[in-house]
């Protein structure tokens, strides 16, 4: 690399057109959908489109950068509820927030099994959420409201199945996944309720992958 490539001028264009490219892609998958070219995200972002393959050689590695930012968002939204008063409450806030956030995001469903899932930072992000969405449900669990056998991986899998559940619906119906939150809700709160099967390995993960954070 050469001198010029490392000055700290050409250091901060770097970061610049990085976050121009993400906060574009971001939109445009959100509005689009996984179809959308990176010739539209390049001029969304002001940039040219060797610029995009620059900082992300492939489309699915662009579709992982904007998936793990949607992760930590959820984990952001997590965490600060950790340490609510009512558990309850804060645990059915967390999946409000987070239906909310994939219901306004066209390419999360598409996303689902693509390579890009499978890049080592996103499924490192899905292990943190699943991580501080445990500490959520554990709380509510204390208190005696929330089945006992429920798990944070659950939850974090709920997010996704309200979400695709209501999708048919929300052309006509933006609200809609709030009735499947509803439903979804009142089954984690039930009481007397049948044994669950065994507790889901880690989301999104290949059934091949032997050894976990590989």
């Amino acid at each position: 690399m050469t001198e010029r490539a490392t000055a700290p001028g050409a250091r901060a264009d770097m970061v610049r057109n990085r976050r121009l490219l993400l906060t574009a892609a971001a939109e445009a998958f959100a509005e689009g959908g996984v179809d959308v070219s990176m010739g539209e995200i390049a001029q969304r972002a002001g940039v040219a489109k060797g610029t995009v393959f620059r900082h992300f050689p492939s489309k699915d590695d662009l579709l992982a950068a904007i998936t793990l930012q949607l992760v930590d968002r959820l984990t952001v939204a997590a965490d600060r509820l950790r340490t609510a008063d009512d558990p309850v409450t804060a645990l059915r806030a967390f999946m409000t927030s987070g239906v909310e956030v994939l219901a306004a995001d066209r390419a999360f469903c598409e996303v689902i099994g693509r390579p890009s899932m499978q890049h080592a930072e996103v499924r490192g992000g899905i292990d943190r959420l699943c991580g501080v969405v445990e500490v959520l449900t554990g709380r509510a669990k204390e208190q005696g409201a929330v089945r006992a056998d429920v798990t944070g991986t659950d939850i974090v899998l709920l997010l996704g199945g309200i979400h695709q559940t209501a999708l048919p619906l929300l052309e006509q119906d933006p609200q809609a996944w709030r009735r499947y939150l509803a439903l979804a809700f009142d089954g984690l709160c039930s009481t007397g309720a049948a044994v669950l099967p065994h507790p889901p390995s880690a989301p999104l993960r290949n059934e091949s992958d032997s050894v976990p954070g590989t």
